[in-house]
C-alpha cells in the first residue's frame, strides 16, 4: 500500500525555487549584453531562450506548479498536452492521429509535438519558456535538440507515488480523453519505461532538480 503523500498543490519549497532562481539569474547575467556593452560591443537584440522542462507522471501536479513558477519567474508556459489537445480540436491533418494515439495511451510522434512547441516559441515575445510534460522519451529529447537546436537549462521533476497520481487523474474531471483508469494505467507504464531514462539522463548532465513528496513533508535533492 502506497503511503499517502502531501498534496502537490501546496507551494513548492523555498529551496527548490531558490535553486531554479539561482540558475536563472546566472543565465540572465550572461545574456543581457552588459559585458559586451562595456567593451563597446552592441548586444544582440534577440536573447538566447532559457528553457525549463517540467517532468512528472500523469497527475503528479505539474500543471499546478507551473502556474506558480510562471507567476514567480515570468516564464511563458507551454504545455505539450494542451498543445496536442488544441491541435485535435482544430481538426487539422494531424488531429485524428493525435487523438487516436492519446486514447491508446501512446506517445505522439516526436516531430509533431516539437513542431507545435517550436511554433509557440516563435510566436512568443518571451525568451523564458516553461515546457510542461515534455520530453517524455529519449526520442522526444533528441528531436527537440535537433529541431530547436538547444538543450534545456533546467529540468524540474515532480516525483509522486503511482497511487496518488491515479487518484488525482480520476478526480480532476476535466473531460480529457485520456483521463480514465484504462488509459492512465497505460500512461504510467509508458512513463516508467520511457520517461525515467530521460530523467536519469538530465540528472547525469547536472540539470535535474527533483521535488520529492513523502509523509514527513517535502524534501529536495539535486
Amino acid at each position: 500500500m502506497w503511503r499517502r503523500v502531501a498534496s502537490l498543490s501546496s507551494s513548492i519549497s523555498s529551496s527548490f525555487l531558490a535553486q531554479t532562481a539561482s540558475r536563472l539569474n546566472t543565465w540572465e547575467s550572461l545574456t543581457t549584453g552588459i559585458a559586451q556593452q562595456a567593451k563597446g560591443v552592441i548586444a544582440p537584440k534577440e536573447k538566447t531562450p532559457f528553457i525549463t522542462f517540467v517532468l512528472g507522471g500523469p497527475g503528479s501536479g505539474k500543471g499546478t506548479q507551473c502556474i506558480k513558477i510562471v507567476e514567480t519567474f515570468g516564464f511563458a508556459h507551454l504545455s505539450a498536452g494542451d498543445l496536442l489537445r488544441r491541435e485535435i480540436a482544430s481538426k487539422s491533418a494531424d488531429g485524428a492521429m493525435i487523438l487516436n494515439t492519446i486514447k491508446e495511451g501512446k506517445i505522439v510522434p516526436s516531430q509533431v509535438t516539437v513542431q507545435l512547441i517550436q511554433k509557440e516559441m516563435e510566436l512568443s515575445d518571451n525568451h523564458k519558456f516553461l515546457i510542461d510534460g515534455f520530453p517524455r522519451t529519449e526520442e522526444n529529447r533528441v528531436s527537440f535538440e535537433r529541431i530547436i537546436g538547444v538543450e534545456p537549462n533546467v529540468v524540474l521533476f515532480f516525483d509522486c507515488p503511482e497511487e496518488e497520481m491515479v487518484k488525482r487523474v480520476l478526480n480532476r474531471n476535466e473531460g480529457r480523453v485520456d483521463d480514465n483508469l484504462e488509459t492512465i494505467k497505460k500512461r504510467l507504464t509508458v512513463f516508467q519505461a520511457l520517461s525515467l531514462p530521460v530523467i536519469n539522463y538530465y540528472s547525469e548532465r547536472g540539470k535535474l532538480y527533483t521535488q520529492i513528496l513523502a509523509d514527513q513533508g517535502n524534501r529536495n535533492r539535486r
